[in-house]
């Protein structure tokens, strides 16, 4: 039972080495990720120490999801050997207990690491990307930088105006766009008339175009401050067409994709999105039985390191895979449920096999 004295000790010792594992890792990662921002930000007149240590902190919290499977393998890797070496593990054997149930500690370890990561994690670092985009674009005075983001044409037809609407890059979500051009087509579908403006903001009933440049044939460009083009787009539908799932919280993920499915948007990326964060307990329970594999009996048998290379490589291998079949469940290629659990449904069902065969022949 996970209750018992010895689980519990055991879970102590998995928490223990997960949270200094935790704290290395990010300073690591910060350590980094400041240097990287200094060396791209300091020539710009405002920026500080001070804000490339905020930025550093806003984007931490998504690195470091990033690294939460590998996180999960070497945790288990290392509290197992560690146990190991100690002959606890041998004891716990010598006891009558099983692998399955002396794992059961690490197994609910990194299941509940899995809960956090998607639950508490992932809604930090979807606002701290945000943050950090937002502080980025504000620094370098250049809001279109920060995004390089693709940003896919979008199309309004308002009474007798058919217009086609291009950006080089958004933000607040898609409400505003940057380096954005309008085309004008009459009901014959030729162009009458070409926007070009630095930004255009979604208003209620139309865009707020700046620094606008109006071109139409054969006539002379002319230059405006500020136009209106009118709108029937809604803020909801431009809002779901142009953000980025990674910068939307776990919580939110299952309304933006019932709001996407109302206009008719594809909910791919959305989707997978999605199923990743919800995949990620068993994604880590997968990386722990694949950490038991190689680490259960290193010590008893004095097994040599390439086994322990070969835990590591089987765990990257899985994260690879992992991230390769996502980007085809973002682009439809596949099915997004399928993309996100079929690799780690196969990964659990294979660190089971493999240590069914060890321990139970």
């Amino acid at each position: 039972m996970i209750f018992n004295t010895l689980s519990r000790y055991f879970f102590t010792r998995y928490a223990i080495t997960t949270f200094w594992f935790l704290v290395g890792v990010a300073s690591i990662v910060f350590l980094v990720d400041f240097s990287e921002n200094a060396s791209r930000l300091a020539g710009l007149p405002g920026y500080s120490v001070s804000i490339g240590l905020l930025m550093t902190a806003v984007r931490l919290p998504l690195i470091l999801q990033q690294t939460m499977p590998f996180i999960a393998l070497f945790v288990g890797m290392t509290t197992l050997i560690a146990l190991n070496r100690r002959y606890e593990l041998v004891i716990a054997r010598a006891a009558g207990i099983s692998v399955w149930q002396f794992m059961t500690p690490f197994v609910f370890g990194a299941f509940l690491l899995g809960v956090l990561t998607m639950l508490v994690l992932n809604p930090i670092a979807a606002a701290g990307q945000r943050t950090a985009d937002s502080m980025e674009a504000d620094l370098r005075g250049d809001p279109s930088y920060h995004n390089k983001l693709s940003v896919p044409w979008l199309r309004q037809i308002t009474g007798g105006d058919d217009v086609i609407i291009g950006a080089k890059s958004v933000l607040d979500n898609g409400m505003t766009l940057m380096d954005v051009v309008f085309i004008h087509f009459d009901s014959h579908g030729n162009v009458v008339l070409r926007q070009d403006a630095a930004s255009a903001k979604l208003e209620d009933g139309y865009w707020l175009l700046n620094g606008v440049i109006e071109r139409k044939p054969g006539e002379i460009p002319d230059h405006k401050s500020s136009v209106q083009v009118r709108t029937n787009l809604k803020q909801d539908f431009v809002t779901e067409r142009l953000a980025q799932p990674e910068t939307i919280a776990f919580y939110d993920l299952s309304n933006r994709i019932r709001i996407a499915r109302s206009f008719g948007i594809s909910t791919k990326a959305l989707e997978t999105q999605f199923h990743s964060l919800l995949s990620q307990p068993f994604l880590m329970v997968a990386m722990t039985l694949i950490a038991a594999t190689v680490s259960l009996k290193f010590s008893r048998f004095n097994q040599s390191r390439s086994v322990i290379l070969g835990g590591i490589l089987a765990g990257f291998v899985l994260y690879v895979v992992n991230v390769l079949v996502k980007a085809f469940g973002s682009s439809g290629v596949v099915p997004p449920f399928v993309a996100t659990w079929i690799p780690v449904v196969v990964a659990l069902a294979l660190g089971a096999t493999i240590l069914l065969h060890q321990e139970d022949g």
